[in-house]
């Protein structure tokens, strides 16, 4: 149940009688026409721009328009009144009966309140992370994966049906140094030292990899030519990385649906079918791109290239899709990858994808937009930097991949659930500190432990509550009565769980599943606020002498309780019943 939905709709009613009144002109587009939460509290429960919106089309100034809407609206019994601000806005007050209500539905929808059918089953495909198969996954890798997956979970909940991907980049130069890179520690099983020359990966993770490939092949491929073991160690090495990827993935909660390989794409002349279905729509072509702007690198000189005209589908500069000497170029493959996934029948693709693939988006979604003819939308997440520190100082921790931090570094020190509360506290195109010291601390700042705490609270109150000999079950609550709960600060709490269903869909629409994270520390804030209200103002304790008072308020915590777990469940963070 979505009231500010119910409530839109008493609106569009209400504007319907006025059609019929001939106060408005019927056909207008309503389209725009909102109800949402007021900016500031004291001006009302909720807030609609309608005037505003069908002033223009109509004719009328916004005011006349207000002022014969809130008439209509106030013989609607569930608003208690409806006042015009400004040129025109609407700020409606609710009857306490509908807030005490949602109370009762929330509990009865348990953790199904707010579920949407917004996305009418439409198949998105999620794909993140993505990350080259040359190693452990680093902490840059954890937030996209975070917020990839905790998207998915959203898209999910609120109607869409959601494959997550995960494309493993097999196909270019950086799996023969990982080879290499291998051929020095499968030397080093063998009794030599290994050379890790520049440019190969240094990280004892290859140690095992090395191991693996003496148990195989013995001493026999030492001194052999590149030509003998290239092919052979670049497939072992490679499945034995996405071994350890997929369990570092999985310590932070998270399971794909489909793994897709870049290397399949050659030789199966999928590139190619992609690139003709370019070709046959009169986008590809022969052609010398103009220099790059500013100082010309070195290397640069003016060669006929094949060409992706991209800018007939918003992108700055045409792209090259194959080089001068007939090789494919990057963009090729991740065009042929894109098509296959329209192909595959999706309504709509995302990418997440880290902060250096900027220079990306413009033309994946041209490549996009070309082969589905405007009617598969891509939408693309940055993911920006993660920061690690200790108290405040950059935090240095064991480099076991030689380079960089892993995931699984950060993981074991903060558990899943820190790590991913916290990497959904910031938008994911702004740059996030981590601060071990601060994200484990037992304090309001750290906003996984304030949502945690809220939880842990509501389930002290049914401990409480037992321990009084009240009776606290599902029938109970069903039968409280919900009229009691009347005092402002209660409705006002309410109030924040009635944005709950509406907060899923703006986020579901915008694919900006932080709006779950600060939403979740919002509700926490105000049920907190109520909490120690309760300490100056007995008859707002949960536990009461009266029975039946008891239970009412006792049924609004399990409903604060139960949007918390379902915010949570999005998220992908276990909810904690106890804080120790």
């Amino acid at each position: 149940m979505n009231l500010f939905e119910e409530i839109r709709s008493v609106v569009l009613t209400a504007l319907d009688q006025l059609e019929a009144e001939g106060l408005l002109p019927a056909g207008l587009d309503r389209s725009n026409i909102a109800v949402e939460p007021p900016r500031d509290a004291a001006h009302g429960d909720m807030a609609s721009n309608a005037a505003m919106v069908l002033a223009k089309p109509a004719g009328k100034a916004p005011r006349v328009i207000a002022e014969a809407l809130a008439a209509k609206l106030t013989d609607d019994p569930r608003i208690e009144s409806a006042e015009v601000a400004g040129p025109g806005f609407l700020n409606l007050r609710l009857e306490a009966a509908v807030w005490q209500g949602l109370v009762g539905t929330i509990l009865a929808s348990g953790t199904g309140y707010g579920r949407s059918a917004l996305g009418q089953g439409r198949k998105v495909n999620v794909e993140f992370v993505s990350a080259n198969p040359t190693g452990p996954m680093h902490v840059g890798h954890v937030r996209g994966a975070v917020v990839g997956d905790a998207l998915s979970k959203l898209l999910a909940f609120a109607g869409w049906n959601v494959t997550r991907e995960y494309y493993i980049n097999d196909g270019g130069a950086q799996v023969d140094v990982l080879a290499r890179s291998a051929y020095e520690r499968y030397r080093e099983a063998n009794g030599l030292s290994p050379e890790i020359r520049e440019g190969l990966y240094p990280g004892d993770y290859l140690i095992p990899v090395g191991e693996e490939l003496k148990t195989r092949f013995g001493d026999s491929l030492i001194d052999k030519p590149e030509s003998d073991w290239l092919v052979q160690f670049r497939e072992i090495a490679t499945e034995m990385m996405m071994v350890e990827i997929r369990e570092d993935l999985r310590l932070l909660g998270v399971e794909m649906d489909v793994y897709s390989s870049e290397k399949a794409l050659y030789g199966t002349g999928e590139i190619e079918a992609a690139i003709q279905e370019l070709r046959d729509a009169g986008l590809i072509y022969e052609g010398v791109l103009e220099p790059p702007k500013g100082k010309l690198p070195e290397d640069w000189e003016p060669r006929e290239q094949t060409l992706f005209r991209s800018t007939a589908h918003g992108d700055d500069v045409d792209r090259p899709v194959m080089k001068s000497d007939g090789a494919w170029t990057y963009f090729a493959p991740d065009i042929a990858y894109h098509y296959n996934k329209v192909k595959r029948g999706f309504d709509e693709l995302i990418d997440i994808f880290g902060a250096d693939h900027g220079g990306y988006v413009k033309r994946m979604k041209a490549a996009v937009s070309a082969l589905s003819g405007g009617k598969v939308p891509l939408d693309i997440k940055l993911i920006q930097l993660v920061k690690l520190f200790k108290n405040g100082e950059p935090f240095k921790m064991s480099k076991r991949a030689g380079t960089f931090v892993t995931l699984r570094d950060v993981v074991e020190e903060a558990g899943a659930d820190v790590t991913r509360f916290i990497m959904l506290t910031r938008k994911n195109d702004i740059s996030l500190d981590f601060d071990f010291a601060k994200v484990l601390e037992q304090s309001k700042d750290n906003p996984v432990f304030y949502v945690q705490y809220a939880n842990a609270r509501v389930n002290s109150v049914l401990r409480k509550a037992r321990d009084a000999g009240i009776t606290v079950d599902d029938a109970a609550m069903a039968a409280a009565d919900l009229s009691k709960l009347s005092h402002p600060a209660e409705l006002a709490l309410i109030g924040k769980l009635a944005e709950w269903p509406r907060l899923v869909e703006v986020a579901a629409r915008s694919n900006e599943v932080h709006r779950v994270a600060f939403y979740l520390y919002e509700l926490a804030s105000e049920f907190h606020g109520f909490w120690n209200r309760g300490n100056e103002d007995v008859s707002l304790r949960f536990v009461q002498d009266d029975v039946a008072t008891s239970q009412a308020k006792i049924a609004l915590a399990q409903a604060v309780g139960v949007v918390i777990r379902s915010g949570l469940g999005i998220l992908g963070v276990q909810p904690v019943e106890e804080m120790r």
